[in-house]
């Protein structure tokens, strides 16, 4: 889960709440003072440092006075997915801005290697919204990204006792769900 900083400056201003009363809403154990401060203008200004977690987005919505569904974006991440990005990028392309029921449908039935990961991902994502009361019907992909990832080496004998390598691709795949305004 991700906070869509957009959305809570938006909403921040129309509730007219400050970044300090942002700050007092989310004080924990560990952000205290300019800490929390410094926290809530680095997710305002779109950086993810220090990681905002749930309770703080369910901190801050209620600050502003939503729910914690309207200022977030779901995310799942598959890592280390066997098959190379480029490949990956084409599933990628086909479910961008879709509702998540018609992408998962299109993945059930994608001759694509990669189609697996993404629809793990994309039902991922979709169950960590339901949990915080986003309605299904509403959900669309917002986002997806496609990494390289890591090699897989391996050697192959040739001819005179010489090895040649082989490297087999992954890629880490995110996707990201929100609920259409």
């Amino acid at each position: 889960m991700k906070l869509r900083s957009e959305e809570l400056k938006k909403r921040a201003q129309e509730a007219g709440v400050s970044v300090e009363q942002l700050a007092d809403a989310i004080s924990s154990d560990k952000l205290k003072g300019d800490k929390a401060v410094s926290a809530v203008r680095n997710w305002m200004g779109g950086r993810d440092h220090p990681r905002c977690r749930r309770a703080d987005i369910e901190a801050l919505g209620a600050a502003v006075g939503c729910l914690p569904k309207d200022i977030a974006k779901f995310t799942s991440a598959v890592n280390h997915s066997r098959g190379s990005q480029k490949k990956a990028k084409l599933v990628a392309d086909l479910v961008r801005g879709k509702d998540c029921l018609a992408a998962t449908n299109m993945l059930e039935f994608s001759t694509k290697r990669a189609a697996v990961a993404f629809k793990k991902c994309i039902q991922a994502a979709v169950a960590d919204a339901e949990q915080l009361g986003a309605d299904s019907s509403e959900l669309f992909v917002s986002e997806v990204s496609v990494d390289r990832g890591m090699h897989i080496k391996r050697f192959r004998p040739k001819d005179r006792g010489r090895a040649h390598p082989i490297l087999k691709r992954t890629c880490n795949i995110t996707v990201s769900v929100q609920e259409r305004s």
